[in-house]
């Protein structure tokens, strides 16, 4: 057989050091950094995790529907109509009520020869309440409600005037919720 014929290569010297390309490992990325790295994963799938379970058992609406818009009801106020005649009735033990209420209305424009007051038989009524006896009589009783600051208003005609049931009169009965003392037990 033939010799090969001999090549530059045939020369190299054979030492104990390396030869060629050797890849080190990168002088940055040491056992703390991995270890940050592999943290900040972590929480980033924690976060992520926690975030989808929030959204799958619907404490967290991602696209949520419009909300209606509510409309407040309008509160009746009622007019005052001072053609009515008022009887203001003290239900309260506690004097001189019904003369307030009564001054208040004469106050308020209203004549004082269709204001009637005097005591209930009763000093135990807990809210003041103004009664009419008709549908007709609803806004006025609203109106007289709302210009004596606020009560009660129910429909009964408990309290219509039997010689003249076509009277337009509003009763007031003014209860313990305007005594300024709490009643004695």
């Amino acid at each position: 057989m033939p010799q090969p014929v001999r090549d530059r290569f045939d020369d190299i010297r054979h030492t104990s050091g390396r030869i060629g390309a050797h890849r080190a490992e990168q002088p940055g990325m040491n056992g703390w950094v991995v270890l940050l790295w592999s943290l900040v994963a972590a929480l980033v799938l924690i976060v992520a995790g926690i975030f989808v379970a929030l959204v799958m058992m619907g404490r967290i609406t991602l696209f949520p529907a419009a909300e209606e818009v509510v409309t407040p009801a309008p509160v009746e106020t009622g007019i005052v109509d001072t053609s009515y005649s008022v009887l203001v009735l003290n239900a309260t033990p506690e004097e001189g009520l019904d003369v307030q209420l009564r001054d208040t209305l004469i106050n308020a424009q209203w004549p004082a020869d269709l204001i009637n007051y005097g005591d209930a038989g009763t000093q135990d009524f807990t809210e003041t309440t103004v009664y009419y006896v008709s549908e007709a009589d609803q806004d006025a009783a609203l109106g007289l409600a709302n210009l004596i600051g606020g009560a009660q208003v129910e429909q009964s005609d408990f309290y219509a005037n039997p010689n003249d049931p076509e009277q337009k009169q509003l009763v007031v009965i003014i209860g313990l919720d305007r005594a300024s003392t709490a009643p004695a037990e």
